[in-house]
Parts: structure tokens; C-alpha cells; sequence
């Protein structure tokens, strides 16, 4: 895992924030005065019903501190002792650990850690799968006697997993004519000139970077040897390409929160655009037909990461272990199906979900009624198919998964221009 330089990525995220279930533990079991306990991360995760039944059941007070994804990785990483759990996803894992943000997590306190899946712990979620480039998470995983980190196994790991989901784009299909998932859908799609000036990207150097890439060479503008990792001229090649699309007017622009992405679509403002699954689920929900794409080249993919603040200890970070306990028990899985997400150790939700959501959300099967969101509205109308199928077709095609590159100092700068231009 190369180096990166703490100072220069802290003066530079500062710099473009401004440019951008029953309960498991019973409350007796803690000390008369209730612990806090401070979790920090992003609003996909750190959402109020998830406070509220996690406070109830573990008998603890909770305090959720969301934000931007760029925010909130950057107030991890300067100040530690701001929060006792940070929730966001891997790619945020290598400037955290060279930070000294967070401390191992002891795998043998994790409850549940042997009904968590091979996708974290080796790579591949059935054998033979693909485990996609970049910053794989069984990459990152485990904590090395070197202090490195590593997929060697050991007992003590960078973070837990939880959450994760493949993404892609998403498009109105009351404009663009639906898809084949698999076949006909590409990334291709984002640079499509019958598109021009309805197109948006998420504005994220680690994360929109791998969306323009997979569309560019789609599109057989350019190879990547290594899309995973760039090399500086592949940087400079790719930027030039897009920052000529821009020029053309192919892009309407960028969105830094899945609010905007949801008003850009329902607006009319764009037709295609990258998509969080959340964003998805609240257009399909307003009645706007949104697909979520599957595309043939692969997904770019993510996986949650809940981590231990290295400032955290004593009843807090007994807290923080119950906590990350309490989000395998099965009723976070369960609710959090609803807006697309997976759990690591699926199997324990299920009896919490019905048979229908079960069959569509993780099976790939047709919903056989009505399905709801985690907003309480109808995301899911009968007989819709979930674009990509199952849980394990979905994760055996992962192009690329959510990166920090050893080039990521100079793609934020050229991210940033791009933005700006």
C-alpha cells in the first residue's frame, strides 16, 4: 500500500470542500449513567429510524453526525477524537489508517463474524467470481504485524463490514428506450452525444474518476492497463478527453449528494447520470421510471466501512463494539434492503424480510406485490425485475471498485479543474 501524503491530502480535501429485531443487549447490562456514543459518516447510512431502534435496543445514546462524504472523511482524519465510530466506505480506509485516525478492531468481539460472506474476507463472493480492480476490500481488511494492511488473515481488522452495493448510472426510461442489463447497457451511455447536456456525474475524485473511465474506454477512446491504479499519463489522457466532452456541452454537471442527484433527474435537467441505489428508489418512488443499469463492462462497486476512532476507549469503546455488533443482529440488514444495500451476513436478516422483498431484493426475482422503501413509500411496483439480477450476479460482475490510487493527490487536483472549468 504506497504512501500517501497526509499533509498535502488534508490541505487539499480542505481546500475542495469549499469548491464542492429484538433488542440483543438489555440497557441494565450498561452502567446507570448511559454512554454516548458518537458515530460520524455519510446521510446513505446515518439515518434517523436506524438511530432510534439501535438507541432503544442497546440501551445507549446515539448521536449521528452526517455529512458530505469529503467532509466527513476529512474531519475523521484531523480529529479522531471528534467521533467514536466513522461510517463511510472502503476508500477511505487507506487515509484513515496512515492518518492514525482509527485502531484495530478485535475480530474475535465481532459477534457475528463468521456468518460474514468470502466477498470482504477473500474477495469473491462464490468462487471463480470476478473481485474487480482497484481497492477490493479483502485488500484492505485485515491488520498486518507490520502495521501494514493486507488480506492475510489475522485477528485484528481495519473495519468491519457491513453495507455494500454495486453501482452504475441510472436513466429515465420514459426518454431513453430501456436497456438489456448486461448486453446493451454501457458505460458507453455517459459520452453518448443523442444525450448532450442531460448527462450528470457524482462529484467524487474517487469514485466519478472510475464512472468516466469505464464510459471513455467503452466508448474505445483510450486503455487503461490498470484502470484500477492510473498511472499519471493515464490521468492527464483521460482528463483531456472529458475536459473536451465538457467543453461540447455534453455534461449539465455534477452532484455532491444523492438530494441533488434525485432533483436533477425529476427536474427534467438530466436523463443519465451516476446513481447511488438511494437516489434510485426515491425517483422510482415520486413515480419517475429510473433504471439503475447494468452495465456490460462491469459495476463500480463499494462496500461500507464502519471503523474505531484511535481515540475511543473504556465504556465508549465498549459501546462502539456493541454497536457494530448490533448492526449484523439482523434488523439493520433487513431495513436497509430497502434502499438496495446488502449486508455481510444476509442470511440473518432474512427471517425479518418478507418472502417478497427476500426474493427481489437478494434473488433477483420478480416483485410479487408492491414493495416499499425505507421512506414507507412504494419504490417497487409488482412485477418489476431488479435491474442485474441477484446479489451474487451482481457482485460476480465488479469492474472496478471505489479507489484510492497512488495517483489520487494529482487526480483530485485534475478532478477539481474539470469541476471548475
Amino acid at each position: 500500500m504506497k504512501k500517501i501524503n497526509r499533509r498535502k491530502f488534508l490541505k487539499r480535501t480542505a481546500v475542495s470542500l469549499g469548491s464542492i429485531t429484538t433488542p440483543i443487549y438489555a440497557p441494565s447490562v450498561m452502567a446507570k449513567k448511559r454512554p454516548k456514543l458518537r458515530v460520524l459518516g455519510t446521510h446513505v447510512t446515518l439515518q434517523e429510524e436506524i438511530r432510534k431502534k439501535a438507541q432503544d435496543d442497546l440501551g445507549i445514546e446515539i448521536e449521528f453526525q452526517p455529512g458530505g462524504s469529503a467532509a466527513v472523511l476529512h474531519q475523521a482524519a484531523t480529529q479522531p477524537e471528534s467521533f467514536d465510530i466513522y461510517e463511510q466506505w472502503s476508500n477511505s480506509i487507506k487515509v484513515l489508517w496512515q492518518a492514525n485516525a482509527i485502531q484495530p478492531i478485535d475480530r474475535r468481539k465481532i459477534e457475528y463474524w463468521d456468518e460474514i460472506n468470502d466477498l470482504t474476507k477473500k474477495g469473491s463472493i462464490v468462487p471463480g467470481a470476478r473481485k474487480g480492480l482497484g481497492d477490493a476490500p479483502y485488500k484492505l481488511l485485515y491488520a498486518q504485524d507490520n502495521q501494514s494492511l493486507g488480506s492475510k488473515q489475522t485477528n485484528h481488522i481495519s473495519f468491519l463490514p457491513y453495507v455494500h452495493n454495486t453501482d452504475s448510472y441510472g436513466y429515465n426510461s420514459s426518454v431513453i428506450p430501456k436497456g438489456e442489463p448486461y448486453k446493451t447497457e454501457s458505460w458507453g451511455w455517459l459520452l453518448d452525444k443523442k444525450y448532450k447536456g442531460k448527462v450528470a456525474l457524482v462529484n467524487a475524485p474517487t469514485i466519478g474518476i472510475f464512472d468516466a473511465a469505464l464510459a471513455v474506454e467503452s466508448q474505445g477512446l483510450m486503455k487503461f492497463k490498470d484502470m484500477g491504479n492510473m498511472t499519471r499519463q493515464e490521468v492527464d489522457e483521460l482528463f483531456k478527453i472529458l475536459m473536451e466532452y465538457k467543453k461540447e456541452g455534453q455534461f449539465r454537471g455534477v452532484w455532491s449528494s444523492v438530494p441533488r442527484s434525485v432533483e436533477l433527474m425529476a427536474s427534467g435537467e438530466v436523463v443519465l447520470q451516476s446513481m447511488f441505489s438511494p437516489g434510485v428508489s426515491a425517483l422510482n418512488g415520486m413515480g419517475i421510471p429510473c433504471i439503475y443499469a447494468a452495465p456490460k463492462e462491469g459495476y463500480r462497486a463499494w462496500h461500507g466501512v464502519m471503523c474505531l476512532s484511535s481515540k475511543t476507549t473504556g465504556d465508549s469503546q465498549e459501546a462502539a463494539y456493541r454497536f457494530m455488533n448490533w448492526w449484523l443482529s439482523g434488523w439493520p440488514g433487513a431495513f436497509i434492503a430497502r434502499q438496495g444495500y446488502y449486508i455481510s451476513n444476509p442470511q440473518r436478516s432474512k427471517p425479518l424480510m418478507s418472502e417478497e422483498e427476500w426474493d427481489y431484493w437478494y434473488e433477483g426475482k420478480s416483485a410479487q406485490k408492491p414493495l416499499r422503501g425505507t421512506d414507507g413509500k412504494i419504490s417497487v411496483r409488482r412485477g418489476e425485475l431488479r435491474t442485474g439480477g441477484s446479489y451474487i450476479k451482481r457482485f460476480s460482475n465488479v469492474a472496478v471498485w471505489n479507489t484510492v490510487m497512488d495517483t489520487y493527490e494529482y487526480t483530485l487536483l485534475r478532478w477539481n479543474e474539470f469541476v471548475l472549468s
